[in-house]
């Protein structure tokens, strides 16, 4: 396994941090950094000897955590701002048709999977709605309100 990142290099962090458990003084599931927030690299370990873990310390939060490489892009990587996140709530804001077929209707509650950033700059994600899941524009969803 051949690091992506060095000490000392700044990166941003592409999806929310959560606390899992083991971060210090904080419950499981309190916020520690948010998606697009940027920090600098200070170690690089492995957990389990199958992932590259990097420590980054997110300066202007006051906080050093350990990320996966896949939850980190180069500073000077295109980014583009999401309203929604993994795990978050949606629902359709209008019906969602493939080849005429509506397969979900306005209203219908979904829950992100992933976001689309790398697709241009339009942001697009895979929600997961009952039966089925689909790539979805970012215009075509509405958070969640229950």
């Amino acid at each position: 396994m051949i690091p992506k990142y060095d000490f000392g290099e700044q990166v941003r962090v592409i999806r929310t941090l959560r606390d899992d458990g083991t971060y210090p003084g904080k419950q499981r599931g309190d916020l520690l950094v948010l998606r697009g927030r940027t920090g600098y690299v200070v170690d690089v370990g492995t957990f389990l000897q199958d992932q590259i873990i990097y420590r980054v310390h997110f300066v202007d939060d006051g906080v050093q955590v350990g990320c996966r490489e896949e939850e980190l892009i180069p500073l000077d990587a295109p980014w583009v701002e999401s309203r929604f996140e993994f795990r978050q709530q949606v629902c359709a804001s209008r019906d969602l048709a493939v080849n005429g077929e509506v397969l979900v209707a306005r209203g219908d509650q979904g829950q992100v999977l992933r976001v689309l950033r790398e697709l241009g700059s339009e942001v697009s994600y895979q929600v997961r709605f009952p039966g089925r899941t689909l790539q979805v524009r970012e215009q075509a969803l509405e958070a969640w309100s229950a």
